[in-house]
């Protein structure tokens, strides 16, 4: 699968996002996704994730409470990020793997989109 992030952008703190990602493949509905990020002279970090079927979902809790996880039918994942911190600042990266829920480190990997908070 091929997956293509966007939506990343400069906002303030207490502001909202929205990432895409797009995914391309004729199986695109056995795929598990999520988001990790990677922040200046940080390890990359898991952000959230979202079961095959859209079901299920999972949070890091740093984000939990402010930051939803979605997909919809044509074949789009999303991240709506809400309450903004300067500690959200990194490169946002979408990511798949087979099966119904994302374990691991996932096989698939998009670009990154950076996403800048400004205090």
């Amino acid at each position: 699968v091929q997956l293509q992030a966007s939506g990343g952008g400069l906002v303030r703190a207490g502001g909202s996002l929205r990432l895409s990602c797009a995914a391309s493949g004729r199986t695109y509905r056995r795929y598990a996704m999520g988001w990790f990020r990677r922040a200046p002279g940080m390890e990359r970090e898991f952000v959230a994730a979202i079961s095959w079927r859209g079901g299920s979902t999972t949070y890091a809790d740093s984000v939990k409470g402010r930051f939803t996880i979605s997909r919809d039918d044509a074949n789009t994942l999303y991240l709506q990020m809400n309450s903004l911190k300067p500690e959200d600042t990194a490169v946002y990266y979408c990511a798949a793997d087979n099966g119904p829920v994302l374990i691991g480190t996932p096989s698939y990997w998009g670009q990154g989109t950076q996403v800048t908070v400004s205090s």
